[in-house]
């Protein structure tokens, strides 16, 4: 991922998490479990187990010690890291908004039944 790519791509998480009325950024965050369990229940429909998947692996490549480009050659290798990084918090917190506000409709759809 290009250097100006991940600026726009941080710079649209940042505009999308401080958007007024939208979920604040730890409620996001405070989301993500509860969002995994639904996506595996099958519960939540918004997001399929195949982009669960790919986010899960993301988040093994940040963690391993083996990279597609090593981090010896310093700028590069750990740009990649950085790229996925960026790319899988986007992810996350674009995902657990939206979960967020799926919650939120579920939960007043019951309140209006009543």
């Amino acid at each position: 991922m290009a250097k100006a790519a991940r600026a726009a791509a941080a710079w649209r998480t940042y505009r999308e998490v401080t958007k007024p009325g939208s979920p604040g950024l730890m409620t996001r965050v405070r989301a993500i479990p509860r969002m995994v369990r639904a996506v595996m229940r099958g519960d939540y429909g918004g997001m399929g187990k195949g982009r669960l998947g790919l986010l899960a692996l993301g988040v093994v490549y940040i963690l391993s010690p083996i990279d597609i480009v090593p981090d010896f050659l310093t700028l590069i290798g750990v740009a990649d890291d950085f790229g996925v990084f960026l790319w899988l918090a986007a992810s996350l917190l674009g995902e657990s908004g939206r979960y967020v506000e799926h919650e939120r409709r579920v939960i007043l759809g019951h309140a209006e039944e009543a």
